[in-house]
């Protein structure tokens, strides 16, 4: 900061920094503090008044207050060679009467050759490189995660061959189930024969004894499985 025994403002920062993209309008400001027990009127200039817009440009900064001062300056088509600017702004400020207003500032106030004490202070443009935020990692990436280990690979194997197993047996076991139904059906339909036919005849149709003889055999590979 600017600290003197005369100084009528002080003014923070003592640079203007622009963080400078192109095509971009970008704004940076600063304060004006008064210390003193005086009304001080202000006034601010600038080498390239097409190039900046300054709010306020001049203003009146009551005892013991502060004021802001915005300064917007328009977009740029191409970046200065070494990002280095030779712009500058002045800022003058001078006593004012007391209870004086914005509507009391005249261009007389500021004119140093009728013996007026104007305190001018000079502001440098410095143009920096904008801070990029870290580009965010995807939900699906890979990124970030803690790789897989040998035995975390071994027990998802494991758990595949386990529920494929589970699946073959219920499976077999549903085959089986079916089987003994079928077995049960056709002894019923055996017995109501047995009884529809007359006691001379003792002998039984030889497809239901393939048909047993067939649901034997799968019996037996069911329970040996």
């Amino acid at each position: 900061m600017n600290m003197s025994a005369e100084e009528l403002l002080t003014i923070d920062p003592l640079e203007l920094k622009f963080p400078f993209e192109i095509k971009k309008q970008i704004s940076s400001s600063f304060q004006l503090l008064n210390k003193t027990d005086n009304y001080v009127a202000f006034k601010v200039k600038t080498t390239q008044p097409k190039k900046y817009s300054v709010r306020p440009n001049n203003g009146m900064v009551q005892p013991r207050s502060t004021c802001a001062v915005v300064v917007t300056m328009q977009a740029q088509k191409e970046a200065p060679p070494d990002m280095q600017c030779k712009d500058r702004f002045l800022v003058q400020s001078v006593v004012a009467n007391p209870g004086a207003t914005v509507k009391d500032i005249n261009a007389e106030m500021f004119d140093k050759e009728s013996g007026k004490h104007v305190e001018e202070f000079k502001m440098k443009v410095i143009y920096v490189t904008p801070r990029k935020p870290p580009s965010p990692v995807p939900e699906d990436s890979d990124e970030g995660s803690p790789p897989r280990s040998i035995e975390s690979e071994s027990a998802h194997s494991n758990h595949s061959e386990a529920v494929a197993l589970k699946t073959s047996y219920l499976k077999l076991s549903e085959e089986r189930n079916l089987a003994l139904e079928e077995r049960n059906r056709l002894n019923q339909e055996l017995e109501l024969l047995k009884r529809g036919r007359p006691k001379t005849s003792g002998r039984i149709p030889i497809l239901y004894v393939m048909l047993f003889g067939l649901i034997g055999i799968l019996l037996g590979y069911f329970i040996g499985s």
